[in-house]
């Protein structure tokens, strides 16, 4: 059993999670697909298909790729080995153990439907707040206070997902949380990417950066707020997001597709935050929720595929390409975004088929991106290095 667990899979975070993130984002759309039109049906104990939706991609996949690198990242931040070994093979088993605990969750005792649903969540989430609070003097990065605060906060989110009186309370803290941790992630990622690859220093505000997290994690409680109050915060958030944008210099970055890709789903989260102030003010934005799928597909839907690629690369030392079929897969992303945004706008009666082939689009991309980079992950490090 202990050489088991020497295998490479098991020796850091992002290796079976991002295996997991591949299969989730390949699988889980087109399964919505089918469900939402009817020709799936979930099992009767399931949460509803409204719920269950909602809660495997931000969950299912969405914490597949945030717990992987979060695992991973704490190496970095902190100088401490994220979960490795058995203990990383016991959260990747609690996921799985999520993922049925959901289709039969009408029919578990509350006390078992408690805890297996959370265990996962608990286990990867609790690991990175302990380490974070307990080596926090040698933290490189004294900001982590807000994933302090933010991932705790997702085992509230994901609860209130679970009950139809406040599911839609859940799903805005999740998307909310999930935001948090794209401010952060864009502004600790794009000035060293701008760096080496444009050879720019990107200017920094500190006063700026500070009031974008804040305010990126006050937004967590859009759903609780005045709406007035809502979008004023959401609208303020948009436009220091917008400025920054530009003092980051996007004519630069989009001159190269790897920085370029990050710079769009920056830009994508920017759009998200205009259209929910739009919404909370009562302004229609038409067919299907555009401002939650605009964060979906524009924002993570971009990113996250952006990310498997660096870090299933760099962290395997494996030099940084994005190839054709890495380019290919992040513009399916981009097609499916149309096929979920701007096609139901302009043919809304065939809104099934939109939906249909926007998850088509997610299975093709997350197919692509599965196919290269998962046998990196399996395998060991070109360098040497265990880890």
């Amino acid at each position: 059993m202990g050489s088991l667990f020497r295998h490479p899979l098991w020796l850091v975070g992002f290796r079976p999670f991002f295996t997991l993130a591949f299969l989730t984002g390949a699988l889980l759309p087109p399964l919505w697909a089918l469900v939402f039109s009817g020709r799936l049906t979930l099992p009767a104990p399931a949460l509803s298909p409204l719920q269950w939706h909602a809660h495997e991609m931000f969950f299912g996949f969405g914490w597949a790729v945030l717990g992987g690198f979060l695992l991973t990242a704490s190496k970095n931040w902190v100088h401490i080995r994220g979960l490795h070994g058995g203990p990383l093979a016991l959260a990747v088993a609690l996921w799985f153990v999520e993922r049925f605990a959901v289709l039969g969750a009408g029919a578990l005792p509350a006390w078992a439907r408690l805890i297996l649903l959370n265990a996962f969540l608990l286990f990867v989430a609790g690991f990175v707040v302990v380490s974070l609070v307990r080596y926090r003097k040698q933290d490189t990065f004294p900001d982590n206070s807000f994933f302090v605060i933010a991932l705790p906060a997702f085992l509230v989110a994901k609860n209130l997902i679970l009950f139809p009186e406040t599911f839609v309370h859940g799903t805005a803290m999740a998307l909310g949380l999930f935001r948090v941790a794209f401010v952060v992630m864009f502004e600790r990622t794009l000035p060293p990417f701008m760096a080496a690859g444009a050879k720019l220093t990107l200017v920094r505000k500190a006063p700026l950066d500070f009031a974008i997290k804040a305010l990126a994690l006050l937004a967590v409680l859009e759903s609780v707020l005045p709406a007035r109050v809502a979008a004023a915060l959401l609208l303020t958030l948009a436009v220091l997001l917008t400025v920054r944008f530009f003092l980051w210099r996007p004519d630069v970055a989009f001159k190269t597709f790897g920085v370029g890709v990050m710079y769009a789903g920056y830009a994508g989260l920017t759009l998200h935050l205009g259209l929910e102030a739009l919404r909370l003010g009562g302004v229609p934005l038409g067919v299907g929720s555009v401002a939650t799928h605009a964060f979906t597909f524009l924002c993570m839907g971009i990113v996250i595929p952006a990310m498997l690629i660096r870090i299933s690369q760099g962290h395997t030392a494996r030099p940084l390409k994005f190839t054709v079929s890495d380019r290919l897969a992040i513009g399916t992303m981009g097609v499916a975004a149309f096929f979920r945004l701007l096609a139901p706008q302009l043919w809304p009666a065939h809104y099934l088929l939109w939906v249909t082939l926007a998850g088509v689009g997610w299975t093709i991309c997350f197919s692509l991106l599965g196919f290269r980079l998962a046998p990196f992950l399996w395998k060991a490090r070109l360098d040497g290095k265990e880890h």
